[in-house]
């Protein structure tokens, strides 16, 4: 089995090293960083990690900024974790941007607990270690670099509909239900189902050679919406 990618943002040299040894014992593939902007340029070299782990106060970007920015790219769990133990930024990071946040000082223990906690609850991610996803013989899609190829042709997404996308593919082969759906493109939003129609009619677009009979995403009426490609790396393990 594959190991899960870390994505590790964290000033503090030792709280990262600390990290760094304990994850990687633990059968975690962790790659660390010291401020965002090379963390970022790292996604974009790389491909998406599996999970990301952010400190708040970094050098040059705040953690918010960067969770945005990797928000923007798809839908990437993220763990905040961080000597802020201020309620208003707690309440904030996990409305918008975190699946949870754990304060300094901690137990190493409990912080590769969450990590197992937030990964179960999302489906297969082997493919997301890659920077180029080849689903098939026509469609290749770049998280990173929010784009798409089509039978050759790029073309550009939002930060919506790569997150919708990856919503989608992370799922491939069941239904992802409206509601669910635009939890994980709006939470902290009041989005409601004909915004989340138009959002997937302009994918749809981009995505479908006719957007009217569409190939990669069907339409579960009244339920939901299913990726029906799943990429040969979810099925590597298997």
């Amino acid at each position: 089995m594959k190991k899960s990618k870390v994505l590790l943002i964290e000033d503090e040299e030792h709280v990262s090293k600390l990290i760094i040894d304990f994850l990687g014992k633990h059968g975690y593939d962790v790659t660390a960083f010291g401020d965002g902007p090379e963390a970022l340029e790292h996604v974009r070299q790389r491909g998406l990690p599996h999970i990301a782990l952010l400190d708040l106060g970094l050098p040059s970007m705040h953690g918010f900024e960067l969770a945005s920015k990797l928000k923007a790219m798809a839908d990437v769990p993220i763990i905040f974790v961080t000597s802020n133990s201020d309620t208003e930024t707690i309440v904030q990071g996990l409305k918008k941007y975190a699946e949870d946040f754990i304060v300094k000082p901690f137990e190493l223990r409990e912080l590769e607990a969450r990590v197992e906690v937030v990964l179960s609850r999302m489906p297969s991610l082997d493919y997301a270690s890659e920077p180029i996803i080849n689903v098939d013989e026509h469609l290749e899609i770049d998280f990173a670099h929010n784009r798409i190829v089509i039978s050759g042709k790029a073309q550009g997404l939002t930060p919506t509909e790569s997150i919708l996308l990856h919503v989608l593919l992370r799922n491939a082969g069941r239904v992802v239900e409206n509601r669910m759906l635009i939890a994980r493109v709006w939470p902290s939003e009041d989005v409601f189902e004909d915004t989340l129609r138009v959002h997937m009619h302009r994918l749809r677009r981009k995505l479908e050679a006719d957007s009217h009979h569409p190939h990669y995403i069907r339409t579960e009426r009244g339920v939901g919406y299913m990726f029906t490609v799943r990429p040969p790396e979810m099925f590597s393990e298997e």
